[in-house]
């Protein structure tokens, strides 16, 4: 693990390196936090997208929806809850949840995107079967908890993701998925970008949030933890703050599952997925695998 960093300014995006390196790699971005209802936030978010394909990258976004469904629960009276930081999740919930991802979120992000040209295609996990979930358990204090219709995927086809990718396309999917019951699933966005980056043979996991990476010591100290191995992370995974547990835990499945690296970055700051792509040592913290575990794009020092 190396040690913790103090946050810092990102400066400006001119000149990154690795564009030519990482042309034709898959990159997996979890889009959520604050840049998803900061205007001026989402438009820089949109416009570094188009730019990672630009560049010769191939970006899959997927997206979350936390704020905007916990408004529109509140305004409909329905109660809003978290258990071991996942939201319970009753029929009801579940009908606003696929409504606001799929029917708002979903379509602002893909305006977002296309404002910059044909790019963005969006779509949600139960297209052609992209995602297939199961009934997630979950246990606080050793007890058992019901989630409802939270679901925790268990097959990836990416034939669709594949043929829009070599279209030239964006895919821009929302974390809903169908099970082998018939039943539909909402899935946690940062678990569902992992399984797709795992499944798509990425290069790189993105994980955008409202916090400067993995603190070190919260709520004592805002130091962030800059790098730590797959193993590193493992140890520290059971005795994390419900909200990054699932940003954390989707990290350590992409690396373990074949992915080059995770990276989790500050969404609050400009042109933060650019550096979380193109940059090694920048603000966030980087999951890389266990040493002679890499995915397919690492080298001699992990990357």
């Amino acid at each position: 693990m190396t040690p913790v960093q103090t946050p810092v300014a990102i400066p400006e995006t001119a000149g990154l390196p690795w564009r030519e390196e990482l042309q034709g790699r898959t990159v997996v971005v979890k889009f959520g936090g604050n840049a998803m209802v900061d205007p001026a936030l989402h438009r820089t978010f949109a416009q570094d997208v188009v730019e990672l394909r630009q560049a010769g990258l191939r970006p899959v976004v997927v997206h979350g929806g936390g704020p905007q469904i916990s408004a529109l629960l509140d305004r409909l009276g329905l109660e809003t809850r978290f258990e071991a930081g996942l939201r319970v999740t009753t029929p009801e919930t579940m009908d606003v949840v696929r409504m606001v991802l799929t029917g708002q979120v979903q379509r602002q992000l893909v305006g977002a995107v296309n404002a910059h040209g044909p790019f963005a295609v969006g779509l949600s996990g139960e297209d052609a079967h992209t995602m297939t979930a199961v009934r997630r358990p979950a246990w606080v204090d050793g007890r058992p908890v019901d989630l409802g219709q939270v679901g925790e995927v268990v097959a990836v086809d990416t034939g669709l993701l594949d043929a829009l990718l070599e279209q030239g396309r964006i895919p821009v999917v929302s974390p809903v998925a169908r099970g082998a019951d018939g039943q539909v699933y909402n899935v946690n966005a940062d678990l569902a970008a992992s399984a797709l980056a795992t499944a798509l043979g990425a290069d790189r996991l993105v994980v955008m949030t409202d916090v400067a990476g993995l603190y070190a010591d919260w709520p004592h100290s805002t130091e962030v933890i800059g790098r730590l191995t797959a193993a590193e992370l493992d140890t520290l995974l059971p005795g994390l703050a419900s909200g990054m547990l699932p940003k954390m835990e989707g990290c350590l499945r992409a690396v373990r599952g074949g992915v080059g690296r995770a990276r989790v970055v500050d969404g609050r700051v400009a042109h933060a997925l650019l550096r979380g792509v193109f940059t090694e040592d920048g603000p966030g913290t980087t999951v890389v695998p266990d040493t002679g575990s890499g995915g397919p794009g690492d080298e001699e020092d992990g990357a």
